[in-house]
Parts: structure tokens; C-alpha cells; sequence
């Protein structure tokens, strides 16, 4: 059996031809973001960069900028579309598989380990400053970081921004209500001052996908990697943190996460594509271990203004789940769900729903912004009928146009915001108004536009003629 790990994902990247190797010597200051945000602003392969400042380790951007790529990492078609990976997605994901474990003499990421002063993050990692105003150096923009509920075993694997502070000590920013908030919230009211953690950089390239999925509370996304996979990751028990992890990890740093004593953290260059505003005090990481692989590579993401890889994965997994949430509500006629990678993966949904009954789209939008999915940042669900895919933007403009009117829209004027939201002001952003743009006919009306459609014996009769006309060869049929 292959082992589906960060290698793995880049040997397939490679012989698919979407990865270049630069061997060339860059700096991780400014340069080597930059050389990667150039290259995603021209549609370009992923990155591997051999030969960051006097590191070791090699340095791996832009792993998913590109529908192909997530369909090799997820191991679907290669020419799926991101409506229909999200499709892969929400099938996939309604069985979790448990993990198994191997011992930690066993696991390939403490092939080399370190501890006291020698666990020094920036002695051994080639971690990027990306922008020229960011706070600092982040190595958290493709992090998966491994906490545990102090009530439950409830283990939950998060995606959140980590600023180096220095070699020992690791900002980090789990936003208001996230999981792993929630894990601090409880600590905090236990009396507790820290709870162990392990940032976790490299592994299957999905768990980075699951990681910044919102999936519903005590779900844990090792499990849903395995749902992804139809078979089960292998961790291991980390050394110091005593949590799992993954065995075949690249990079693992663990240590005591400071939940009181808090720093001053920030700004970065968000997903947004603007800068999160003036520092403020976060959590921290106090670095006890710092453990990786032979031969090991970083993964990072450039996040910052789209299309980056982190827009890409926002628009496939919270398409996924929002399409296996509207299906557990057992809303029918749902089509294809699409969210906007160009709009941050996050803000903008189109939902395709095939009206059956009075109300029925109306019934669409408000379950998505009920739903676990878009309750938390979205702020335009844009309803079209079944007979325009959700990710046909020029139709769904068409549809716009020329199926919307104002007043069979809604506006909400209370819902949950994020805090990264540049639209809001920088001191208010817990709240937003959010919009159901309706694009779809009435179901109820009797006397609905006619649809101009082209006769189907014509069609064929033409199609037939295709080559004979001159067309073959300029637009294939």
C-alpha cells in the first residue's frame, strides 16, 4: 500500500507536470513568498525550494492552487471540477475512519528530535516572512495544530496563524469559538494556565484540508482524512505533548501552549488579501521538542490577496460540507454548491436547487446560513434554478440579471462575522448583515419566462456536419 504522505503528494505533483524544484539559493526574507506569489498570480505549478538561506530543509508552496492539484491530493478524477470534487467531498466524508498507531520509536518524523536549547524553531526551520508588513516571520500558514478538550478525549486538529516570536516561543490565533478556542476556554475554567500542543507541518497532504474544515464539535479530522481515504491515517503519541500525531509528519514542534500569560501578536497578510489589523495579545506556544523527518520539507502557504492555495481549499471544503449539511437536513433538490476561491473561498456561495414547491429556494438559503458551514463568515448565498451549475459564473450573472428582482431578496441584519473581515470596521467585526440573493423563477408562478432554447434536431444535424463545416479542428464538439 502507498503511503499518502507529503512526498507522496509531491512525487504525483511532479509527474503530472505541476511542481517545479528551484535549486537557486533564496532568502526567506520577502523573496522566497514573493517568487511564489508571482508564480500563483500566473496560474503556476507548486514550488519546491531546495535552497532557503543556510537551511537544510527544503521548502514546499502553492500545493493546491489549482482544482487538478486538490483532485490528486484527494486521488479523484484529475479533471474533476471544484463543484464536483466537493461532490467527492461530501460522499466521502459521511463515514469517518479511526486511525491506527504505530510506536514513536517508529514514527519517521523523530528520525531527528530535539530538546532544551537545541529545540530552537529558527535554527532548524526555514520559516518565511511573506509580506513587508507583517509582524514578523509566520511558520503557521500551513499548520495543523493538535489540542485535546480538558473535559473529553475529544481531540480536535485546527488550522490557525502562528507568528515565531523567537526560536522557543510561537504565537498563535484560534479565533473566537473555533475549536480549539473552545479546548482554551475549558483549560481556563479548570484553572488551568496551559494546555499541551503540537504544531504539525506536512503529513497526508489532506490533513492540512480537514484542518481547516469546520466540521461539527467532537468530530475529529484524523478521522475524516480516513473518511477521505477509505482507510485509516497511522499517528503516533508525541514525546512531549502526549497527543497523537501523525507518524510520517515532516515537521513537528510541541510544547506548552501559554493560555494566560498572553503576547502581543500580528499584523499578517490575510487570506483576505489585506493586512488583520494592529497586533494584539494571543496565546502562545512555549517549544519543548522540535522533530522531523530526513531529508525533511516545510509546506507553507502564501495566503495574502487570492487566488492562493488557501482560497482554493476554502472553496472545496466548506463546498463539501456545506453540501453534506444541506443533505443531512434532507433538503431535496439540491444540484451542485459552489464557493468563489476569486471572493477568498469563504464569503460568496451559489447553491443550484431544483425548486419542487412554494418557498423552496427561500428554504435553501436560510438552511445554508443555519448551517454549521455558513453561518460563520458567509455573507451572499446567491439561489439559482437546477438548470445552471453552481459554478457556471456566467450563467449564474445571466441569472442575476435577468431572474432576480430586489424585493425577493433578503437581508439579515445580525450574523456571525470573522474577525479577519476587512469589510467591517477593525473594532466590530464579531457581527455582520448577511444577504439570500434569490436568482431563481418562483416556483408558484403560473406564467414563467419563456426560455429560448435551441431545436435539438438542429443541433444534431449540425454537430453531424461539424468537420465537414471547418469547425473540428478550431472548437472540438
Amino acid at each position: 500500500m502507498v503511503t499518502k504522505d507529503i512526498r507522496w503528494y509531491i512525487e504525483s505533483l511532479e509527474k503530472a507536470g505541476e511542481l517545479t524544484r528551484i535549486q537557486a539559493k533564496v532568502d526567506y526574507n520577502l523573496e522566497l513568498g514573493h517568487i511564489a506569489k508571482l508564480a500563483e498570480e500566473r496560474n503556476g505549478p507548486a514550488l519546491v525550494f531546495e535552497n532557503v538561506g543556510d537551511y537544510e530543509i527544503s521548502v514546499l508552496s502553492s500545493m493546491y492552487t489549482s482544482a487538478r492539484r486538490l483532485a490528486i491530493a484527494l486521488g479523484a478524477d484529475e479533471n474533476s471540477s471544484l463543484c464536483e470534487l466537493a461532490r467527492f467531498w461530501a460522499t466521502r466524508t459521511h463515514h469517518p475512519v479511526a486511525p491506527t498507531y504505530i510506536s514513536s520509536d517508529e514514527a519517521q518524523v523523530y528520525e531527528n528530535t530535539f530538546e532544551g536549547k537545541e529545540a530552537d524553531v529558527l535554527k532548524h526551520i526555514p520559516v518565511p516572512q511573506l509580506y513587508p508588513e507583517d509582524g514578523g516571520r509566520f511558520i503557521g500558514t500551513a499548520i495543523s495544530v493538535v489540542t485535546k478538550d480538558p473535559n473529553s478525549d475529544w481531540i480536535n486538529v485546527g488550522t490557525y496563524r502562528s507568528q515565531v516570536f523567537d526560536g522557543k516561543t510561537l504565537g498563535l490565533q484560534p479565533l473566537k469559538g473555533k475549536d480549539s478556542d473552545l479546548h482554551i476556554q475549558a483549560a481556563r475554567k479548570k484553572g488551568l494556565d496551559r494546555i499541551p500542543a503540537a504544531f504539525v507541518f506536512g503529513s497526508d497532504p489532506l490533513l492540512f484540508l480537514t484542518a481547516s474544515t469546520l466540521f461539527g464539535r467532537g468530530l475529529c479530522e484524523y478521522d475524516m482524512v480516513g473518511a477521505l481515504r477509505e482507510e485509516p491515517m497511522v499517528l503516533t503519541t508525541g514525546k512531549y505533548s502526549g497527543l497523537p500525531i501523525p507518524a510520517n509528519a515532516e515537521v513537528v514542534i510541541e510544547g506548552d501552549l501559554m493560555i494566560n500569560d498572553l503576547k502581543l501578536e500580528g499584523p499578517f497578510g490575510e487570506y483576505t488579501g489585506y493586512y488583520s489589523g494592529t497586533p494584539s495579545p494571543k496565546v502562545w506556544l512555549d517549544v519543548k521538542r522540535v522533530s522531523y523527518r530526513d531529508n525533511a520539507v516545510f509546506p507553507i502557504s502564501t495566503v495574502g490577496r487570492p487566488t492562493t492555495d488557501i482560497h482554493y481549499i476554502q472553496a472545496l471544503n466548506r463546498a463539501g460540507t456545506l453540501w453534506g449539511e444541506l443533505e443531512d437536513m434532507r433538503i431535496d433538490g439540491i444540484k451542485s454548491v459552489y464557493f468563489l476561491p476569486e471572493a477568498t473561498g469563504r464569503f460568496v456561495v451559489v447553491v443550484s436547487v431544483d425548486q419542487k414547491y412554494p418557498g423552496h429556494a427561500e428554504q435553501v438559503g436560510m438552511a445554508v446560513l443555519g448551517s454549521s458551514t455558513g453561518h460563520y463568515g458567509v455573507k451572499y448565498v446567491i439561489l439559482v434554478d437546477g438548470d445552471i451549475p453552481a459554478d457556471d459564473l456566467p450563467r449564474v450573472w445571466w441569472a442575476i440579471a435577468t431572474r432576480s428582482a430586489p424585493d425577493r431578496c433578503e437581508i439579515i441584519k445580525r450574523g456571525r462575522s470573522t474577525a479577519l473581515d476587512p469589510s467591517l470596521p477593525i473594532n466590530a467585526r464579531d457581527i455582520t448583515s448577511k444577504m439570500i440573493l434569490n436568482a431563481t423563477i418562483p416556483w408558484e408562478w403560473k406564467e414563467k419566462p419563456a426560455l429560448i432554447e435551441l431545436d435539438p434536431q438542429m443541433v444534431e444535424q449540425v454537430k453531424s456536419r461539424w468537420t465537414e463545416l471547418g469547425l473540428a479542428n478550431v472548437l472540438p464538439l
